[in-house]
């Protein structure tokens, strides 16, 4: 109840604002609901959208657990999507559906881990804040993106600056007859492997143990060094394999605009689960929702489809702000 009490809260200041401006909450509301969940296509639309999110928010939560803090899942999205098109690229076109999918989600995932091991490598060697770091490697791989697009991998010196599109054997194959890629299968596969690795192996609860007092773990004879290097690398690898997906299962090559803001959404997500895996899933569900029904408040309500920005805004902040108050009330 205090749950519901508390994004009724965000709704009515949300409310507020639709007032200000002229339109009818019940009306706008109505819209969303219909639109965005009564429609087999708004639906299938808020599965592909939350895919990456799910993966992403995973690559928060897994460093997390050690204490870190990884904001760095756009630019590990970002160098996951280049490292499944240079397998393609490498591969070729001509290779076995299968091999060709094996050797994108590899490079992913290999391509991801580095980029996080990279600001693992400074916070070890030279004490550098993994969110800063992460945060800043963010616009280097966009950087990385940019480059490749704009100049070895360029399709065309023509036109938009891109690279040649996927053939059919390099994408994803979709779920039954629906717009829905099997991305979402090993995203679900995914987030039962993390609870498990977290909360069933003694991996899990070194880490744990790490993250709640490094010293303490040192002293017990854990390699710290050792355990924040695996946990930001994994959760690389995760945002690394959510590139792949964005790449195979919906964009198909890679633009300037390739993942945007996939990883910052996917960290609000987590933060909003409370880094736990399962509660993710509601999370990026919620996430994608609101984007899809975002044309939905534009075309109802009469307001601009970015007003559902400030919708979300409101939901983190009162979420947010009650589990803050909460766990203060504790203490």
């Amino acid at each position: 109840m205090r749950w519901v009490g508390t994004l009724a809260v965000a709704l009515v200041v949300f409310s507020v604002l639709l007032l200000l401006k002229g339109a009818s909450p019940v009306t706008a509301y109505t819209g969303i609901w219909e639109s965005t969940f009564l429609r087999s296509r708004s639906l299938q639309e808020i599965v592909v959208q939350m895919t990456p999110l799910v993966l992403g928010a995973l690559a928060v939560a897994v460093p997390a657990r050690a204490g870190l803090t990884n904001v760095g899942g756009e630019g590990q999205i970002i160098m996951g999507g280049v490292g499944a098109c240079g397998a393609f690229l490498f591969v070729g076109e001509t290779a076995a559906p299968g091999l060709l999918l094996v050797a994108m989600l590899v490079s992913a995932m290999v391509a991801g881990a580095v980029w996080a091991g990279i600001a693992a490598a400074m916070r070890l060697v030279a004490g550098v804040n993994e969110a800063i770091s992460t945060l800043l490697l963010n616009f280097v791989a966009l950087d990385v993106l940019l480059f490749l697009i704009y100049q070895p991998w360029r399709e065309s010196p023509v036109g938009q600056p891109a690279t040649v599109e996927l053939v059919d054997a390099a994408k994803l194959p979709f779920v039954a007859a629906t717009r829905i890629n099997v991305g979402i299968v090993l995203a679900l596969v995914l987030a039962v492997v993390v609870y498990l690795a977290l909360s069933r192996t003694r991996w899990g609860y070194k880490i744990s143990v790490a993250g709640g007092n490094a010293e303490a773990a040192r002293r017990a004879g854990l390699n710290v060094r050792l355990l924040v290097l695996s946990a930001l690398m994994i959760g690389g690898a995760l945002a690394g394999i959510a590139g792949m997906i964005q790449f195979a299962g919906v964009e198909y090559k890679l633009r300037p605009s390739f993942g945007y803001q996939l990883g910052y959404t996917s960290f609000l997500a987590c933060w909003l689960a409370r880094h736990q895996p399962f509660p993710i899933l509601v999370a990026a569900f919620v996430f994608a929702a609101l984007s899809v029904s975002g044309d939905s408040l534009q075309l109802d309500a009469g307001v601009p489809a970015a007003s559902i920005h400030v919708l979300t805004a409101f939901i983190l902040i009162a979420v947010l702000g009650f589990t803050a108050s909460r766990r203060k009330a504790a203490a």
